[in-house]
């Protein structure tokens, strides 16, 4: 099943807890994750069908215009990726390894969900703003050629964006980096 994930980034730490609550207050959306990021700011990632994910973006861009840095939604996420945002998918320890990092939380997500339509691939972990600096990280595995052309397809929408800072693919990790992934 397919569904729509917003990402609201606030400007305050204050204002973006309050917008926290109004937008879980407004609509039947799910939190992935409401945190500080850096440097200073508020990031709010939720989820739901897109008419929920929309209705409660729009609350809190009209209670907080001020205080909003950036926002996104994008809608029909594949679940793959869902499920890496609450930390639920179990990501296999074999094949290749690719590697997407961007600057933005909501490019790496978007990235994430283009490399997995793209080719058969899994998403083995994906990252976003905490501890980064802001930056997300989008780990695949698979079979070298799908890795190589997951990557490719995520790298180039960041890239289009100019969000893109570095890839890798992998094409068999050493035993001892997978146990530090």
């Amino acid at each position: 099943m397919y569904q729509a994930v917003g990402i609201i980034e606030l400007k305050s730490i204050a204002k973006g807890i309050e917008a926290c609550d109004s937008a879980l207050k407004s609509a039947g959306i799910r939190l992935v994750s409401a945190h500080p990021s850096c440097p200073g700011k508020y990031e709010i990632i939720i989820t739901g069908t897109i008419s929920n994910v929309t209705a409660s973006a729009d609350v809190v861009k009209s209670r907080y215009e001020s205080a909003i840095i950036d926002s996104s939604i994008m809608g029909r996420i594949d679940e793959q990726v869902i499920s890496a945002l609450f930390g639920t998918q179990s990501g296999v320890k074999k094949g290749s390894l690719g590697v997407i990092e961007t600057y933005s939380a909501a490019s790496a997500i978007k990235s994430a969900d283009l490399a997995v339509k793209t080719a058969k691939v899994e998403i083995y972990d994906l990252r976003v703003s905490r501890g980064m600096g802001g930056k997300g990280i989008v780990l695949l595995t698979g079979e070298v050629g799908d890795v190589t052309a997951a990557v490719e397809a995520g790298a180039a929408y960041a890239q289009s964006l100019g969000q893109l800072n570095a890839t890798s693919v992998i094409a068999a990790p050493h035993a001892e980096l997978w146990e530090q992934l």
